[in-house]
């Protein structure tokens, strides 16, 4: 059967999320007089990606909930554990003003999705929640783009494991075998997208992160992505496509 439909990450996959994070952080931490305290930039960016990688991981595990991953990530980049969850959100949130104003797609995101529109179905499967990434979405003005929004936070299972890639295609209605999946971690997204049974296309930006895992396409941009639908036997003739 031929690929009907192509579910897509969003960060650092269809939005330039490090380049927003990173933007932001920096901007935050003028604002909070913390500019000088992490050493510089840089290092202050390694630690926050840090912490947020780690507590994303508990949450993934079931350790901790949504909010609570990101209190635990601000009190431990803060070196305050005890700081009360209402100024921690507040932190928080002046953060996310910064970092949602450094918000863009990258430039071949929308030339690929016109390049894609009628021939394939469009979906997004995302290891955040729904609330965070409809918005967002919206904000970047391709929300109307896919037809479904699956997130972990509401599933309750996360990428790399098979069930959230089987949730995404059972909410699309088809089988994981006429699904692509595109996404930018060689690990979380193709590798996992592979095992579940999807077409798996790893989206390696910078194309120095080594070769791709076996029986997985990797693309270093977007606009490879048509051709590679197109001339691959698997993904079927355009013509049958709906």
């Amino acid at each position: 059967m031929p690929i009907r439909a192509v579910l897509w990450d969003i960060d650092d996959t269809l939005f330039d999320y490090t380049g927003a994070d990173t933007a932001g952080l920096a901007r935050h931490l003028v604002d909070e007089g913390l500019a000088e305290r992490y050493g510089s930039p840089d290092e202050a960016l390694a630690l926050w990606r840090r912490l947020t990688e780690r507590h994303w991981e508990r949450f993934s595990a079931g350790e901790v909930t949504f909010p609570g991953q990101r209190r635990d990530r601000v009190r431990e980049f803060l070196a305050l554990p005890d700081m009360a969850d209402p100024d921690v959100d507040a932190w928080f949130t002046r953060y996310v003003a910064h970092y949602e104003a450094a918000w863009t797609l990258f430039p071949d995101v929308l030339p690929a999705l016109d390049a894609l529109a009628g021939l394939y179905r469009h979906g997004v499967l995302s290891n955040s929640s729904v609330a965070n990434q409809d918005p967002k979405l919206r904000r970047l003005g391709v929300r109307e783009r896919f037809e479904v929004l699956v997130c972990a936070a509401e599933l309750g299972v996360s990428k790399p494991e098979a069930g959230a890639f089987l949730a995404a295609c059972e909410a699309l209605g088809l089988p994981p075998h006429e699904v692509a999946y595109v996404g930018d971690q060689p690990e979380i997204d193709a590798r996992g997208a592979r095992d579940a049974g999807l077409t798996a296309v790893w989206l390696d930006r910078d194309g120095r992160r080594g070769p791709a895992p076996t029986g997985v396409h990797r693309l270093t941009g977007l606009d490879g992505l048509p051709e590679l639908l197109a001339a691959d036997t698997r993904f079927g003739a355009r013509s049958g496509i709906r």
